[in-house]
């Protein structure tokens, strides 16, 4: 049984990351940047020449591990454990390439109740050079396993406040992204090598028809449509970025990304076309120099 005071003592320390302007060129191909080697717009991401820096890069730097499968003693049930939703909040924009920190703890602990799941909060902060705050990085997890926690000694979280609600209004942007077929083997490069997103027999095992894409994947898709839409291919403008993983993409679909401006938000939902199913919901995006 997952143990709460366990859980929300948890934290990783210190974890130190040093990465290169190849790394940063990686994670912008495995997000799709680059399909056309002519736009100069996209080859500022994927070509050392003034590159630049994801803000969504936050989210894979000094990351402190599988510690959910890794730590027994807080008894979480790592196989039933879906990654359910992630958010970046920058403070200033990522270099692309240097030394960062970041220190990751629990933050919310929630009992649905038994046989209905918990909730897991984590929050990454992401500090440069000189101990400069870069980002703060939330991932929210649905541990399908381990509801009814609390009954042993009490102890839970209040729920996070529920997310906006999505307008009703027909989309203002509708930009569909293709992926590759062999968008999560490139993807996995980046630091995910979980056999789920590049081993057929594992993928079966799981219940998926073939290795799927991985979920940051999908909400990194997102982030460089909004950046190319809103923005017009101008990171440093996205400030903070939060969406809901509703369901996986197969690696070779469309991603159609929908979004509305919203007073000084973005909000927006994204779908894969082939089969109409929504692989993120409930997002909200906030632009530097976006009007109110």
């Amino acid at each position: 049984m997952l143990d709460y005071r366990k859980a929300r003592d948890w934290h990783s320390g210190d974890v130190q990351h040093v990465y290169t302007p190849k790394d940063t060129m990686l994670y912008a191909l495995g997000l799709g940047l680059g399909a056309d080697p002519l736009d100069e717009r996209q080859l500022r991401f994927v070509y050392e020449k003034e590159l630049v820096a994801l803000p969504t890069m936050a989210a894979v730097l000094a990351s402190p591990g599988f510690w959910m499968r890794e730590r027994k003693e807080i008894g979480i049930d790592f196989m039933k454990l879906v990654h359910g939703e992630q958010s970046v909040r920058l403070h200033a924009p990522l270099p692309p390439s240097g030394t960062v920190v970041g220190r990751t703890r629990v933050t919310r602990v929630v009992d649905k109740g038994e046989g209905k799941g918990a909730i897991l909060h984590v929050e990454k902060e992401l500090v440069g050079a000189a101990q400069q705050p870069l980002a703060t990085v939330e991932s929210v997890y649905f541990l399908r396993g381990d509801g009814g926690f609390s009954s042993a000694d009490g102890q839970a979280d209040e729920p996070a406040p529920a997310a906006a609600a999505m307008p009703e209004s027909a989309p203002e942007l509708v930009l569909d992204l293709p992926t590759r077929a062999d968008q999560a083997l490139l993807y996995r490069l980046s630091g995910d090598i979980n056999p789920l997103h590049a081993e057929p027999a594992f993928a079966a095992k799981a219940g998926f028809a073939r290795p799927i894409l991985h979920g940051l994947a999908t909400w990194g898709i997102a982030g460089r449509g909004l950046i190319a839409a809103f923005a017009d291919f101008d990171a440093t403008r996205l400030s903070a970025m939060r969406a809901r993983l509703s369901a996986p993409v197969y690696p070779g679909e469309t991603i159609r990304l929908e979004g509305w401006r919203d007073g000084g938000e973005i909000a927006f939902r994204a779908r894969v076309v082939e089969r109409d199913v929504l692989v993120l919901t409930n997002g909200r995006a906030e632009l530097r120099g976006t009007s109110r």
